[in-house]
């Protein structure tokens, strides 16, 4: 098995990292692909040399890259980041007095008025360093992960200045004018338009750009994306922009090759982990030991690499959840649930959208899935799934036992292990999984209880009676007399308390004996 039946472009690897960044973002999807259009459409009318045309769409791409990094800062100046950064972002190029204004209104909404007072003075207070703060991680970080997937020396400067303003009031401030790159300020006009115009079309974004000309924007650059009138819109209202923005891509074009796929698959690792401290190095963690449970398994090649490189992506979606939520203390509510439910399928419906990529997509997303079918998103069971997807669930589990989290703190191998095999023995693991995951974590294996005291021959003869097999089937597959068998199926059926093939069939389904592997075949 490989995972590409073609090489991975650039593009799509940074497309798929500039959809994360979307929904990090609050924004659209598509919001990174659409900057990056109305970017590079400007750049050509404007006759920039080809290079500069690469710098631009991938400047447009990425330029939330690095919005991550500090997310700590955003909750606490504004609690629920998530609704707060849609509505930052619309003004990030406005007024001062707009963007205080806008502050104002969104931080803290949950909150009552005291405590939203209160919350707003503890954060004025040394705010603008703080902030500061946020816009260089911000842009070290997209830098640093720009350089890690292989994008040039240029597209690095840039991603180096995501928060300047042309009048000089940005963040950290060191540039103003002509000193920001170029690309840089086809991308803020870019940015603008597009927030704009998805919130009022056209003409308000016509009147926005205008506002902030001189101001927060480029004046030359706005001129320019004014006078294109309609045509510089043309395609962004499309169901999706994905097919026309990677086949607008300037220049050669390159690709991602066996060892530059890892490098980009682990950059998006690293962007969602930094989403709070308490998951930071997660992602890899879980790859490298579900790599090795594959092999412990004895799974062919091509599924440890596939294994691998899923697990690498698959909290993506984690960026989606606000910050409160992955550091709260103590229980979640439903509603809080139901967002971290929701982070898996974020995950594969970004990778999803890219077709090199969709290898990885459903095998990503069910990382939270259960044997016994009480996981998300999906809620799939033991026969839904092969096994390979049993080995991240189970990997993702018992690493994430490993780590601090804000509820607990750590717990020991030994404690994980425990926990781990106390729900294998209820039927949310599978037990193979379980045993793999153990050697690979250096634990000694341990034999996992079955439902209702089967044993593994009696579970075996389950799982192929549930597949429709007659008796002698069944001891013909197994290499056992009818006689054996039917003494097996006599001492299940004592045991589960039934007496029918069908309920025996449902039993084995409800606790993830059905062997999706088991072909009914004499």
């Amino acid at each position: 098995m490989t995972l590409l039946a073609q090489p991975l472009r650039l593009a799509e690897a940074a497309g798929a990292l500039s959809l994360a960044t979307d929904l990090a973002m609050g924004q659209p999807l598509e919001h990174g692909l659409r900057t990056a259009m109305l970017a590079l459409r400007v750049a050509q009318v404007m006759d920039l040399g080809e290079d500069d045309q690469v710098t631009v769409f991938y400047t447009g791409l990425l330029h939330f890259a690095g919005c991550t990094a500090e997310s700590t800062i955003d909750a606490r100046f504004f609690g629920d980041e998530m609704v707060a950064r849609p509505r930052m972002t619309g003004v990030m190029h406005g007024s001062r007095r707009e963007l205080v204004a806008t502050a104002m209104r969104v931080a803290h909404q949950d909150s009552s008025p005291l405590a939203r007072a209160t919350a707003m003075a503890r954060s004025a207070f040394g705010g603008m360093a703080e902030f500061r703060k946020w816009a260089r991680s911000h842009c070290d970080v997209a830098r640093l992960l720009g350089a890690r997937m292989g994008l040039s020396e240029p597209i690095q400067l840039s991603l180096r200045h995501l928060y300047e303003r042309w009048d000089g009031n940005g963040m950290p401030g060191d540039l103003r004018g002509a000193q920001i790159p170029l690309p840089i300020r086809l991308m803020h006009v870019a940015q603008d338009a597009d927030v704009a115009c998805q919130q009022g079309g056209k003409p308000l974004a016509d009147r926005v750009l205008a506002e902030r000309a001189g101001a927060g924007l480029d004046p030359a650059v706005v001129e320019v994306f004014l006078a294109l009138g309609d045509k510089l819109y043309a395609g962004l209202d499309a169901p999706s922009m994905w097919d026309e923005a990677m086949e607008a891509e300037p220049g050669a074009r390159p690709v991602v090759d066996e060892h530059r796929l890892d490098d980009c698959l682990s950059a998006i690792a690293d962007f969602a982990d930094l989403k709070s401290t308490w998951t930071v190095g997660h992602s890899r963690a879980v790859a490298d030991l579900a790599e090795d449970a594959a092999r412990a398994a004895g799974l062919a090649a091509g599924e440890v690499s596939l294994l691998r490189q899923a697990a690498l992506v698959h909290d993506i979606g984690r960026v989606a959840v606000p910050v409160s939520v992955w550091a709260k203390a103590g229980p979640l509510t439903r509603d809080e649930r139901e967002r971290v439910r929701l982070h898996a399928y974020h995950s594969e419906r970004v990778l999803d959208t890219v077709a090199r990529l969709r290898p990885l997509a459903r095998l990503a997303g069910s990382h939270g899935e259960r044997y016994d079918g009480s996981g998300y998103h999906r809620g799939c069971r033991a026969g839904d799934l092969p096994l390979v997807a049993w080995l991240l669930a189970t990997a993702d589990c018992y690493q994430g036992m490993r780590e601090p989290r804000a509820y607990r703190p750590a717990l020991s191998a030994a404690q994980a292990t425990d926990v781990l095999c106390q729900e294998a023995e209820q039927g949310k693991f599978a037990p193979e999984a379980v045993q793999a995951v153990l050697a690979a974590a250096g634990q000694p294996r341990r034999s996992v209880s079955r439902p209702a005291g089967l044993s593994e021959r009696e579970c075996e003869v389950l799982s192929l009676i549930a597949r429709g097999m007659a008796t002698k089937q069944v001891a013909r597959r197994l290499g056992i007399s009818p006689k054996t068998c039917d003494h097996h199926i006599q001492s299940l059926y004592s045991k589960i308390g039934l007496s029918t093939r069908a309920g025996a069939t449902l039993f084995a389904l409800e606790h993830g004996l059905v062997d999706p592997d088991q072909a009914t075949r004499p």
